[in-house]
């Protein structure tokens, strides 16, 4: 189940207590932000980062080339997915990440990248598509430190975390030097006082004016982890340069999805090209879906017992499908959806629904259960344990459906028929 978990839980969160970053349970749909778009942030709300354009095709390239006018260029496909760098593309050009000094080398550079396919090792095993290219300024870098603000449970409100140690993977650093990180709990009502972040940017080893710099860097970060509702603003590396500037090098950014109505201007820039078109499918009808490498299919609702679904499903042989919960305020269009949406996936060879009606109306789904199966002419094994509110109801529409639908009496009971029936 340790695979399961980790790709049901990809959101890096808050297990500061140790001192790493770790997974945690969180909502299924989270926004994705491009670098330039999170860089973008930062530099509307006053955060030192390089120059930087965005390129969408090979004629913008020449154009950015001559509007930057940097001593250097970093040319760097924009994708989802770490190590860039060493990544290579379909047509066989080799690294997403380029370094020219030669404003006439930005559109070749820019036009090997955009319109194919990069594959690097935390993409999927085909690539992903590059429609955007970030030319920016490159900068030397003498010394590269790390800084985060957090939500941490733990702490019970935002956290600042650093290290001298930036540049490299932050787990590692806690891992083989815990006292090399540095915490400071940030008083949600009083804010960032200047004692705690003068702290944080001299354990960070910044001295002189570049700790004031570095101080007030972290300040406008702290301002825009609140004005954009963040969970988490990581900045790895947070940099000083020869010319001793202090500047974030790249960033990643969590949002706060339950602020979506609020930070409605942000949620609108959500990249999802590189998502599973599946999962794409199931936002637009506020279903909470992953897809898995199974081939039972689980409709539940409640987060917990869907992961619960999941792990008796691989108790008794079985391997699940996919991770959907429909809510609980489920009505029956989105069963109609969901549905359709797991008996699209042609991996699926069963359905297993486990509901336990709380808030939620069995006969509800009962009747969404039954004209999803009516009106796509369902083929495929379905088992249907119902439980709670309207039970009785529930159970009495499937049996009138005269559907060839199983029922099953407990989550076991559910489990064991729905492997049975690929037998």
């Amino acid at each position: 189940m340790a695979t399961l978990l980790r790709k049901v839980h990809q959101l890096k969160a808050t297990n500061l207590s140790n001192g790493i970053v770790g997974p945690v349970l969180n909502q299924v749909r989270w926004l994705n932000l491009q670098e330039f778009q999170s860089k973008k942030l930062m530099a509307d709300n006053g955060v030192t980062v390089q120059k930087f354009e965005v390129a969408y095709s090979k004629d913008d390239a020449a154009t950015i080339a001559s509007k930057l006018k940097v001593d250097e260029y970093v040319i760097k496909a924009q994708i989802l997915a770490g190590g860039r760098g060493k990544g290579t593309f379909s047509n066989g050009f080799k690294g997403g990440v380029k370094l020219t000094k030669n404003p006439a080398d930005v559109q070749g550079l820019v036009e090997s990248m955009i319109g194919n396919k990069l594959t690097t090792k935390q993409t999927p095993k085909g690539g992903v598509d590059v429609t955007k290219v970030m030319v920016a300024e490159a900068m030397d870098i003498t010394r590269e430190t790390y800084f985060a603000i957090l939500m941490d449970r733990g702490f019970g409100g935002p956290v600042m975390v650093g290290s001298p140690k930036g540049g490299m993977d932050i787990e590692e650093v806690a891992e083989s030097e815990p006292e090399a990180i540095f915490k400071e709990p940030i008083d949600i009502h009083g804010g960032l006082s200047e004692e705690v972040v003068q702290r944080m940017a001299k354990n960070l080893g910044f001295t002189g004016e570049k700790q004031a710099q570095a101080a007030q860097q972290m300040r406008k970060l702290y301002d825009l982890f609140l004005k954009v509702d963040a969970t988490q603003i990581e900045i790895n590396p947070f940099g000083e340069t020869p010319d001793g500037k202090v500047v974030c090098f790249d960033a990643k950014m969590n949002f706060d999805d339950n602020a979506e109505f609020r930070q409605k201007s942000i949620f609108a820039q959500d990249d999802m090209a590189e998502s599973d078109p599946r999962e794409v499918e199931a936002a637009k009808h506020n279903l909470n879906y992953i897809g898995m490498d199974g081939n039972i299919a689980c409709l539940v609702n409640g987060a917990g017992l869907a992961m619960a679904t999941m792990d008796i499903i691989q108790l008794h042989g079985g391997s699940p499908a996919n991770f959907l919960d429909v809510g609980g305020t489920v009505t029956e269009d989105q069963v109609y959806h969901a549905f359709k949406l797991v008996s699209s996936d042609t991996q699926v060879k069963a359905i297993l629904v486990n509901i336990f009606g709380g808030i939620v109306n069995c006969a509800t789904i009962a009747t969404g259960i039954t004209n999803a199966c009516k009106s796509m002419n369902l083929t495929l094994p379905l088992i249907v344990r119902l439980e709670g509110t309207n039970v009785d109801a529930a159970k009495k529409i499937l049996a009138d459906s005269n559907l060839p639908i199983r029922s099953a009496v407990d989550l076991d009971d559910a489990a064991m028929k729905a492997v049975s029936s690929l037998a």
